[in-house]
């Protein structure tokens, strides 16, 4: 990641850290949240000791450790890592990227990433990182947007919003780049990791209004089932062999 890139992705957020959870802990953005932290869930082993990359003001580490186990969180901005140390009191948050992560070799047993990976300027020397902490046999877990026809314009759009100064959570031009799957088994795969798992998940976003958000969380189950190429957010999972 650029000096550039990071500087500008810290200062966002360290703005928006104190409104940051108006949107993702409450009414839509809760549930939408929420959905898409119940993939990882499922995916990380229980009552684990977990490394949250990107953590924000720690809504994933709070999920992790109601189930039991015991929650790590980096960030960029030390304006959410604040913000996490008081969510999550008894956790660890350290100001830092996933591209060097500040920790010895195999300390974790699960690591994972909601709505970050697309920020993120070397994935490969996020993987590697994530790969050297964790313990054989250990999971990692992330979630981003993908390519696809409908994410394809959402750069230009939060380039226009930037420059229209909207004031939006995550309306700004970082630079983000999506994948798809195959990119994404060939990123997990070249990094060492076995039983990559990809797949589309998340119909219902968190910036459709109601009754349509309503709607949309209705039938989400069956379109990331039956339908997935109507999710938008890409998931996956994988294993330190």
């Amino acid at each position: 990641m650029s000096v550039t890139k990071t500087e500008k992705i810290r200062k966002h957020y360290d703005t928006v850290a104190d409104t940051y959870d108006i949107h993702y802990d409450d009414h839509r953005g809760k549930k939408y949240h929420t959905h898409l932290s119940n993939h990882l869930m499922k995916a990380l082993p229980e009552c684990g000791n977990l490394l949250d990359i990107g953590c924000g003001t720690g809504l994933f580490v709070e999920k992790y450790i109601q189930h039991g186990g015991q929650g790590t969180g980096v960030d960029i901005s030390e304006k959410m890592v604040e913000k996490a140390r008081h969510r999550c009191p008894d956790c660890e948050f350290i100001v830092g990227t996933g591209e060097k992560l500040p920790f010895d070799d195999s300390t974790f047993n699960a690591v994972s990433s909601v709505l970050v990976f697309s920020y993120v300027k070397d994935p490969v020397a996020m993987l590697s990182e994530v790969y050297r902490v964790l313990e054989p046999g250990g999971s990692v877990a992330l979630c981003t947007l993908g390519k696809k026809l409908i994410t394809s314009g959402i750069p230009s759009l939060y380039k226009i919003g930037e420059k229209i100064r909207i004031k939006h959570v995550v309306m700004k031009d970082f630079g983000e780049h999506y994948y798809n799957e195959k990119e994404m088994y060939s990123l997990f795969d070249n990094a060492g990791f076995g039983d990559v798992d990809v797949k589309w998940c998340s119909f219902a976003h968190i910036d459709m209004i109601d009754p349509i958000f309503s709607l949309a969380a209705r039938v989400e189950p069956f379109v990331e089932k039956s339908v997935p190429q109507l999710a938008y957010n890409i998931f996956v999972s994988a294993k330190k062999e």
